[in-house]
């Protein structure tokens, strides 16, 4: 399932088109804001196909008919750019277990990469339901090998991959690589890669946007 949140009118979109418009780039601060509040919004999204169960809530005046979900889904995200969306995610499920993967492109001479995972930190993941977001869906592989990695933690029972921006080559190639029932909810679709693996039209580096160029 691929959920396209921008096709629905929303502010979701004027967070979208802020992300993506180089002169609000150039401060972090609305950058990182921005994400976070599409993270905020795609959680509110995922939270309701979660289950619920019924409760009673003791109120200073009375008893109140609620809500509480059944379980909570473990939030993961991979280093260092998917941060801000992470942290709008735990602002919706803020009592969630939390897992981190960092990846990264490591580029040959020849300006060809290869991704590379080095850290993971997550709790048990068997049986549960997890949320795996970045900002970007480019080609895919950072995506298929940080949902890889939280592999040996255990085997969910359901999948979420999130992001503001994904390619369609990107999502083609996860379709191929994660199990078959995993839902895909994102801000945008883009259509096309530039040569070194870049969204066209895209918003450029998130990470260094977000946190500054690294060297």
């Amino acid at each position: 399932m691929i959920n396209e949140l921008s096709k629905t009118p929303s502010a979701l979109s004027v967070f979208i088109n802020e992300i993506r418009d180089e002169s609000i780039q150039k401060d972090p601060l609305r950058f990182r804001k921005n994400l976070e509040r599409i993270g905020f919004i795609i959680a509110l999204e995922i939270s309701k196909e979660l289950e619920y169960s019924s409760n009673e809530i003791q109120t200073p005046l009375g008893l109140a008919e609620g809500l509480k979900p059944e379980e909570l889904p473990v939030l993961a995200t991979i280093l260092r750019a998917g941060l801000p969306m992470h942290q709008g995610m735990l602002d919706v499920f803020d009592r969630s277990e939390n897992a981190f993967v960092s990846a990264y492109r490591k580029y040959q001479n020849d300006g060809e990469f290869e991704i590379e995972i080095e850290y993971l930190s997550s709790p048990s993941i068997d049986d549960k339901i997890v949320i795996l977001c970045d900002p970007m869906i480019a080609t895919g592989a950072s995506m298929e090998l940080a949902f890889k990695a939280l592999l040996k933690k255990g085997s969910p029972k359901k999948i979420y991959v999130a992001a503001a921006i994904a390619s369609t080559p990107g999502l083609n190639h996860l379709k191929h690589v994660m199990p078959s029932d995993t839902s895909y909810v994102l801000g945008v679709i883009d259509e096309e890669l530039t040569a070194r693996s870049y969204i066209v039209p895209g918003l450029g580096d998130a990470g260094d946007l977000a946190f500054g160029e690294k060297c």
